[in-house]
């Protein structure tokens, strides 16, 4: 992926890593378009940070994804980037059967939501030059927090996708590039980790996940370091450990 010239779709992009990605994206020199529910929080976005586009977009809501798909295609007809970071991350209780909503709610916005959007929204980046998906998954799609199970069980399919996509796309000769960013513990507001001491200040996830971009212009996969050791831990035979960990045990 290319740093800088782009025309950059960012869902989710209201907060936390996805308005992140926005800011530092506008800075480098490329169009970005920043992707949300809530269209007060795009107007405050799009006040503060002239020259960032906003849209408005429900990714659990079929008939919204048509709508922004149709305004991207005419105004944006440029558009060569998608970025898939919309998504909820909420503790459940399986134990608990007025959880099962928690569960659903998971799927039809990590899961089906990205599906969706990347049906949508593929056909406008088909042909492009530099034009790439970027799929925001989690170092949990590799080792489960067992108290977020339906979170860890979306980010698991996210990435399973992702790698179907990429062979599709390849072996299509479709010129479009597919890459995994799969975080740590992020400080934002997600699970309400933006006190949190242990999990990762959100400009250095941003610096070291550009930088990484930048070093590997081919990368399928980006993961800081900070997420390596949850990433890698089958291959690294301390997979049980690791679950140990994060289970608190």
């Amino acid at each position: 992926m290319k740093m800088t010239g782009n025309t950059i779709l960012i869902t989710g992009g209201t907060s936390g890593i996805g308005l992140g990605l926005a800011l530092r994206l506008h800075e480098a020199g490329n169009k970005v378009i920043v992707a949300g529910r809530r269209k007060e929080l795009l107007d405050e976005i799009t006040t503060e940070h002239p020259g960032i586009e906003a849209l408005v977009l429900d990714v659990t809501d079929p008939a919204s994804i048509a709508r922004a798909q149709e305004t991207v295609a005419s105004a944006h007809p440029e558009l060569n980037v998608l970025v898939n970071n919309a998504g909820i991350m909420l503790r459940e209780n399986l134990l608990d059967p007025a959880d099962l909503r928690v569960a659903e709610d998971h799927v039809t916005v990590n899961l089906l939501g990205t599906i969706r959007v990347t049906y949508a929204f593929l056909p406008l980046l088909l042909g492009k030059d530099d034009a790439a998906v970027v799929n925001v998954t989690s170092a949990l799609a590799f080792v489960p927090l067992p108290v977020t199970p339906t979170y860890n069980a979306t980010k698991a399919a996210l990435h399973s996708f992702s790698e179907s996509l990429r062979v599709q796309l390849s072996g299509a000769d479709a010129g479009v590039q597919v890459i995994e960013v799969a975080p740590p513990g992020v400080r934002t507001t997600l699970l309400g980790q933006q006190d949190d001491e242990n999990a990762m200040p959100l400009d250095d996830f941003l610096t070291e996940t550009l930088t990484l971009l930048r070093e590997q212009p081919d990368a399928g996969e980006i993961v800081v370091e900070r997420a390596r050791f949850v990433r890698d831990a089958e291959a690294n035979g301390t997979y049980d450990n690791v679950l140990a960990m994060l289970s608190g045990v």
